[in-house]
């Protein structure tokens, strides 16, 4: 029986790497800066997970995920979330038909916008949770169901939700089982000066830079394979596990402060989104295996919206993030675990 390392095509990965740096070159012909929210986009998308982007208006969300489309060859569509938004005007109705020359009549599914390789879904915490459910399905199942027949959704396909943190106002707050399926919470910040120097000087010019298409869906789809056969040893393993029963509290091995801020801490699907996006961020840098820097560097997308703080932490100024960090310090890395064999359940 073959190892996990000599099931990695190495040529594969280092043409994954390339790809990788030619995207973000891509890209920042029309972003400026956040370099790491294009790196946790990046590797969401190579670990076939969906995000959620939380910033105030004007950080160039909806052109981040365009210029992200663009530049993977995939196709693209936003839907804007309202209040007046139904389940139908995602997925998808039947509609009657009648053919004119005979009279029979038919019901025809006419497809909705979700049917697409990337759907930017703007400000989804403005429509109410009938809505925001039509999601659910086709997040889990990558499929919609309307009259009793399932529609495949295209394949690679990824939501990347986009959330307004000033305005809460007539929002509906996504619901936690709804959360959890998101790969990652990404942050996006204010720009430097230089930064934002840089960003009025191009946006406001007469030239346009354009993006070339680098990757095709089929060969995404085929690097999405690749990410899935990265090893994972047994230490990687054990310390994502570790520091997921960690943010349940004291019963499950968590420190006491824990006990004290946190509600409900984080399920399992948060490790296994721990060790997929440690194996597509270990291999879009090329390299063969997970290292725990790698998990340490993706705990705080992957657990910010997977862990619910109660009051006393937020009188005593604790956020989701600043829980995380004293997690990430406390909690050691098992010992004597550096050479143990990969686990097979993490293989393709």
């Amino acid at each position: 029986m073959s190892t996990a390392t000599e099931d990695l095509d190495l040529a594969e990965l280092d043409e994954l790497r390339t790809a990788h740096q030619q995207i973000r070159q891509q890209i920042a012909r029309q972003i400026v800066g956040q370099d790491d929210v294009v790196d946790q986009l990046l590797i969401a998308v190579f670990a076939r997970g969906h995000c959620i982007l939380e910033g105030v208006p004007g950080l160039a969300k909806t052109l981040m995920v365009n210029s992200l489309a663009r530049s993977l060859s995939l196709e693209f569509n936003r839907i804007q979330f309202t209040p007046d938004l139904m389940p139908s005007d995602i997925t998808g109705t039947e509609v009657l038909y009648e053919d004119r020359t005979t009279g029979a009549r038919e019901l025809r599914f006419v497809h909705g916008p979700i049917f697409a390789n990337l759907i930017l879904a703007d400000e989804i915490n403005r429509t109410p949770p009938k809505t925001q459910a039509a999601l659910l399905e086709a997040m889990q199942e990558r499929q919609v169901t309307v009259g009793g027949h399932r529609h495949p959704l295209p394949d690679p396909f990824f939501v990347l939700a986009t959330q307004n943190p000033i305005e809460q106002e007539g929002t509906y707050p996504l619901p936690e089982a709804q959360l959890d399926r998101f790969l990652f919470k990404i942050f996006i910040n204010y720009p430097t000066p230089e930064e934002e120097r840089r960003i009025y000087r191009i946006t406001t010019g007469v030239e346009q830079p354009e993006i070339t298409p680098l990757i095709s869906g089929e060969r995404i789809a085929s690097l999405q394979r690749l990410v899935r056969r990265v090893p994972v040893s047994d230490q990687c393993i054990d310390y994502s596990m570790d520091l997921v029963r960690a943010t349940r509290g004291p019963a499950h091995g968590g420190p006491k402060y824990i006990g004290d801020w946190v509600s409900w801490g984080a399920g399992p699907r948060a490790g296994q989104a721990l060790i997929l996006a440690s194996k597509a961020r270990a291999a879009l840098a090329g390299r063969p295996s997970v290292s725990i820097d790698d998990i340490q560097t993706v705990a705080r997308p992957v657990l910010r919206h997977r862990i619910v703080i109660n009051y006393n932490a937020q009188a005593a100024g604790e956020s989701s993030d600043s829980i995380i960090k004293r997690l990430l310090e406390d909690i050691p890395v098992r010992k004597g675990a550096a050479d143990a064999a990969v686990a097979d359940v993490f293989r393709s």
